[in-house]
């Protein structure tokens, strides 16, 4: 698409990722002040908030490689996205009204009243976080379908990494604005109820539109078999067919997918992990460090405002000096991160253009040292301007984190021939086995022997045979695409599950262990130095990233 039609077809089509990102930024931010009310302690409360990125760990992997290779006939992905889009929404109707559903279906005393509430808090924020971070891997695959040459890729996510900086922007600022005293929050009950239900809204049309925007290529249509009649003639033969269409329709949907997924592949995929290229695997630990550096910054930045700089309490009691002065310097620290956020929006914006005239190398470099940087002035300085000035200039590195892995990772997969030999391939390249950036021809000649398959391989997605991959496990009981010893057709879903993941870990790290930081320094400026640290050696990582052909010599 030419001009503005094409730049208008990449923003309905990542209108669900501003839609998701709205939906966690604002829901993970108010749900913390939800468990306090209902007397969950504040040790726990962290731990509540790394359900979610726990479970994306086990998760995404599988849901990443069962995009790869599922046979729906509404396409690979999107699937995926509606199971998942369908948790986010149940999640939303959950959280704010779990003290209604706890007092409806509880039949004992006060206490299990709380007790269930509870419960369903957790579920609805495991659920919330869960959803909304697996989402965003398909939603990348989908991408990476859609928009094959290496510019347009590049492109497709940098419009990929504003709508999500976007989303954040509004997702900080909806929970910061009073609705308890609208018109709207009248009849919903409240201010917790008044933003759900926005929240519910603006979600639905997001999904409906992207969905309705992304013409993914579906998988080979169902045809009558041999010997059958028509769909349309009279007669049981007929209903046997109609019944056949629908159990094949029934095992390509995106359930009976994962479920194979976790059957067939399960062992074979997390042996990927431990066997990943040498390009994925240094680019997934600069990734790692790196998003350390910053969620470590953004989990815990308005704590350290309003404890480090404006000296306030948070268990002094409401309306006393020391308690006002933590809510003053929450709300300054609200304001930083939404600068982040309004920063990122911007450097997503001219991302494409920095790379064309620095490179990817000196753009991700360039960004990572800004925000270690930008952490130690926040360490050392007193100043709330200068400290909120520097917590905008980290969205520089927010931003690239969110582009640069995803479009090198799209090109890792064009060239795969170049970049993503394995020991085992490089046998085989010495074998005589050719390999090329256009088709796979893989040939087998022995005295019981003789295979030969040939795969169509297009910039950063593999186009598998439909035939070949038609049903569930090959002859032997391995799947489609997955080899006895190692998992080398490797799908680009599965990487960008790869990098999603260093995201998620990313985000239990901090969960876990900083408070026990704190404790132990007895200072919240820990935080923040902790971010610094893991942004220097996320700079020393990022050194090793293989940006083009000519690092694969080094």
């Amino acid at each position: 698409m030419p001009g503005w039609r094409s730049h208008w077809h990449l923003v309905l089509l990542n209108l669900l990722t501003c839609g998701l990102e709205i939906c966690v930024a604002a829901g993970i931010t108010y749900v913390p002040p939800l468990l306090l009310e209902a007397g969950v302690e504040e040790k726990y409360m962290t731990m509540v908030l790394g359900i979610g990125p726990v479970l994306g760990l086990l998760f995404i992997p599988l849901i990443g490689s069962a995009s790869d290779h599922c046979n729906s006939s509404y396409g690979r992905r999107r699937p995926f996205i509606w199971l998942l889009s369908l948790g986010v929404l149940l999640a939303l109707l959950i959280i704010p009204h779990a003290d209604v559903l706890a007092a409806h279906l509880s039949w004992g005393s006060s206490r299990s009243n709380q007790a269930l509430q509870v419960g369903l808090l957790i579920l609805g924020v495991g659920l919330l976080d869960f959803c909304g971070q697996v989402c965003f891997t398909p939603l990348e695959a989908l991408l990476s379908d859609l928009y094959r040459e290496r510019e347009d890729c590049a492109q497709a996510f940098a419009m990929f990494s504003f709508m999500v900086s976007l989303g954040g922007c509004v997702g900080y600022l909806l929970p910061a604005l009073d609705w308890s005293g609208g018109l709207l929050a009248y009849y919903l009950g409240g201010q917790a109820e008044c933003l759900f239900s926005l929240l519910i809204l603006i979600f639905v049309v997001s999904v409906l539109v992207t969905m309705k925007v992304s013409e993914e290529p579906s998988c080979r249509p169902l045809v009558p078999e041999a010997g059958l009649p028509d769909a349309g003639r009279c007669g049981p033969r007929s209903c046997c067919y109609v019944l056949q269409c629908k159990l094949k329709l029934l095992k390509s949907g995106p359930l009976l997918c994962l479920l194979r997924t976790c059957w067939f592949m399960t062992p074979a995929i997390y042996r990927s992990y431990c066997h990943i290229p040498r390009v994925m695997r240094q680019l997934c630990v600069a990734q790692l460090c790196s998003w350390m550096a910053v969620m470590s910054f953004m989990l815990f930045y308005t704590d350290f405002v309003g404890e480090g700089l404006y000296e306030g309490v948070p268990s002094a009691a409401p309306g006393t000096v020391l308690r006002q002065r933590y809510d003053e310097g929450i709300r300054m620290g609200s304001l930083g991160l939404f600068l982040q956020c309004a920063t990122s929006t911007f450097f997503s914006l001219v991302m494409s253009r920095l790379v064309h005239v620095f490179g990817s190398r000196k753009v991700y470099l360039s960004s990572m040292v800004s925000f270690t940087i930008s952490a130690m002035i926040i360490c050392l300085s007193k100043s709330v301007m200068l400290v909120t000035a520097m917590s905008a200039l980290t969205g520089f590195a927010y931003a690239t984190l969110q582009t640069l892995p995803y479009t090198l990772t799209c090109h890792y997969h064009k060239e795969k021939e170049v970049y993503m030999q394995t020991s085992k391939t490089k046998k085989m390249h010495r074998s005589g086995l050719s390999i090329t950036g256009e088709a796979v021809c893989l040939t087998v000649d022995d005295d019981t022997a003789d295979l030969n398959h040939k795969s169509g391989h297009t910039n950063g997605h593999v186009f598998y045979d439909q035939e070949y991959y038609s049903s569930p496990h090959s002859q032997n009981g391995t799947p489609p695409g997955l080899g006895s010893e190692d998992y080398d057709k490797r799908g680009v879903g599965l990487d960008f599950a790869i990098l999603d993941s260093t995201f998620l870990l990313s985000q239990v790290f901090p969960t876990l262990f900083m408070g026990m930081i704190v404790q132990f320094t007895q200072s919240v400026t820990a935080y923040i130095a902790s971010s610094a640290i893991f942004g220097a050696v996320g700079v020393y990582f990022a050194t090793h990233i293989i940006f083009d052909q000519k690092d694969l010599k080094g």
